[in-house]
């Protein structure tokens, strides 16, 4: 076998054992190697995020433990707030009734108004008003929360009174709708309802997304059938998008339990004496907004970790909503499987 001039052998050219031109198998390593480093940055920024997450939970558990083993009240049941002095009396009931019953007004609102706006604009809406629909939902995500929290203040609260007072009167019998004595646009009813505006557009954007990936052969196939539209739509794109609606909604539930602004703005704080009501038309502070409006009383390690401890709890109810929505879709796509 002969060498040429410049010393190259035709032993150059033939391939490698393993099928590979000249240069490939150089080629080959090259992007093994790109690839064992996109590998590893990507788990190395997982292993952050798990890492970040824990952090914050340790930092919050050591901050407040001091603070509940100082208590004199029952921190799960008491609707006491004092946290300091020489005998600190402090609960989270109330905190935790208004940060639960505001967001659950929000989702029973958001939820089925998301899901029917992203039905309309994938499914019934022409395409010339389908995309200025999306966008118009989308940028109600770009609205900052205290202009949600000043229009509702000075604008639609006014137009909810009446609704206050109609359901007050018919149903004022049952506890849930009994009247306080706050105007309409300063009850957790109200809060719960600038929510609901607030989280819409996560809600509509994520089931829009969904809704859009439905294979098309499904959906013909159904009218192929005889399916009117609706039929279609309950039979072949809804079960289809149930795990993008479950998981739009638990995002736009984190998003309403640590609301602080808008609902810092629009919530009567209630007087400390005051007595336990379940009404939504009563006043009150959720987690978020309690620790915003008295962040100026951490003077002392004891109030510091009073707070830091209602902080600890919407941290748990906040990982304890997205656990559940990942379990509830996890289940969803095994069981379509």
């Amino acid at each position: 076998m002969s060498t040429s001039i410049t010393g190259h052998s035709a032993i150059d050219d033939l391939p490698d054992p393993e099928g590979h031109g000249p240069h490939e198998g150089d080629r080959a390593s090259t992007s093994r190697w790109g690839d064992r480093l996109f590998g590893g940055a990507a788990k190395a920024s997982g292993l952050f995020v798990v890492l970040l997450v824990t952090l914050v939970g340790l930092f919050l558990i050591v901050q407040a433990v001091p603070s509940l083993l100082n208590n004199e009240a029952n921190f799960l049941t008491s609707t006491e707030w004092i946290p300091s002095g020489a005998e600190p009396r402090f609960g989270i009931a109330a905190l935790l009734w208004a940060t639960v019953i505001t967001s659950v007004i929000a989702m029973l609102i958001a939820v089925p108004l998301g899901v029917a706006v992203a039905l309309f604009i994938t499914e019934y809406a022409p395409s010339w008003l389908s995309k200025p629909a999306a966008v118009v939902i989308d940028l109600l995500a770009a609205v900052p929360s205290i202009v949600f929290g000043f229009w509702g203040l000075t604008i639609a609260g006014q137009y909810f009174q009446p609704v206050q007072d109609f359901l007050a009167g018919t149903f004022g019998f049952i506890p849930f709708f009994k009247d306080s004595g706050f105007s309409a646009k300063s009850t957790l009813a109200f809060a719960g309802i600038i929510l609901a505006f607030m989280i819409l557009p996560i809600i509509t954007a994520i089931s829009r997304e969904v809704f859009n990936q439905v294979p098309t052969p499904h959906k013909e196939g159904a009218l192929a059938l005889g399916a009117t539209k609706w039929e279609m739509i309950r039979t072949a794109v809804l079960p289809f998008g149930k795990p993008g609606v479950i998981s739009g909604a638990m995002l736009g539930l984190g998003r309403a339990l640590g609301e602080t602004l808008a609902v810092m703005i629009l919530l009567s704080t209630l007087n400390p004496s005051a007595p336990w009501s379940f009404s939504i038309f009563n006043g009150g502070e959720t987690f978020a907004s309690k620790i915003a409006l008295n962040a100026g009383e951490f003077d002392s390690p004891q109030k510091t970790g009073a707070y830091i401890a209602a902080g600890l709890v919407l941290f748990i109810l906040t990982f304890i909503v997205n656990s559940i929505a990942r379990v509830v879709i996890n289940r969803r796509k095994a069981f379509s499987e």
